[in-house]
């Protein structure tokens, strides 16, 4: 199964927000308006996704402006309206069996060694969390974060502090390999001593010029840690702008590193989330390129 990420070009969607002065200024009222048309947009891409065939998707970490800052005061998951636009988004994904899912952005860090950090890190978490409550969502995805100058301290806080987290997170957890710091060697170090499962990223491993022999066994070890969770193992599929190893996403998914892909995997069933600049457009496009092959 094939998936995208956050925005739909072909709609064209859109997600609004707006600054800490405007939430100052125009109070809780705007944020819940905001919010309801983030929430309604999300459900106008899942009806497009749907009549596309595309049963995959990647949720905006936007949909709740604000929704962990401090000054934050509307409870907008005990908002009406709120929990009934959430429940018509619900029902789809239970009518068409959605894959949906969340990656929190590059500030959820939970191996920091700042304390601040990390109690934000913990409640981006549980917001992402909750998200996935109301529309029935299956998995979160996080890096595992900074080096600090010592990765193996680094790789133990991260154990340490997951370890911690609320069983809710845990439950949709998933770490993923990135494409500078840790390889996909170092999460699976990481899931042996704590057993969070793993999204393996091709484009990030070949970052690191792994040897493409070497890609089966690594997704081998990878499948694994998904033994024991009702889900399809998830992996992230990319294609580097200007080279293999350019850690810059092209616009589109190159047909070369699916079929890579679909040679690594070997079988396996898997749902792939497609990383490419031209969001669903790049799925239409990899889609007629395989028909052609």
């Amino acid at each position: 199964m094939l998936g995208y990420a956050c925005l739909n070009l072909t709609l064209p969607s859109s997600f609004r927000t707006c600054r800490l002065q405007t939430l100052e200024t125009k109070g809780m009222g705007y944020i819940k308006e905001l919010a309801l048309h983030n929430v309604n947009q999300l459900k106008e891409i899942l009806l497009w996704n749907i009549e596309n065939r595309i049963f995959f998707f990647r949720m905006t970490s936007e949909l709740i402006p604000f929704a962990t800052h401090e000054k934050m005061t509307w409870n907008w998951i005990k908002d009406e309206e709120m929990l009934k636009a959430f429940k018509e988004i619900s029902q789809l994904q239970k009518d068409y069996q959605l894959r949906l899912t969340v990656h929190p952005g590059q500030y959820t860090l939970i191996n920091s060694p700042r304390e601040e950090v990390l109690h934000n890190a913990v409640k981006d978490l549980n917001y992402h969390a909750e998200l996935l409550q109301l529309v029935g969502g299956s998995d979160m995805i996080i890096h595992t974060g900074g080096v600090y100058g010592d990765k193996e301290a680094s790789k133990q806080r991260f154990i340490s502090y997951y370890e911690q987290l609320p069983q809710k997170v845990k439950s949709y957890l998933r770490l993923e390999n990135d494409d500078k710091n840790y390889s996909t060697h170092d999460v699976l170090d990481i899931y042996k001593k704590c057993g969070v499962p793993i999204c393996f990223d091709l484009h990030h491993e070949r970052c690191f010029e792994t040897e493409e022999r070497e890609l089966p066994l690594l997704f081998n070890k990878v499948v694994q840690t998904w033994d024991g969770i009702q889900a399809v193992p998830k992996v992230h599929l990319s294609t580097g702008r200007q080279s293999v190893t350019d850690r810059s996403h092209a616009s589109l998914i190159s047909i070369n590193d699916y079929l890579l892909l679909e040679q690594i995997t070997a079988g396996q069933k898997v749902d792939v989330m497609l990383e490419a600049k031209a969001k669903d457009q790049a799925l239409l496009r990899l889609r007629t390129d395989l028909r052609a092959t």
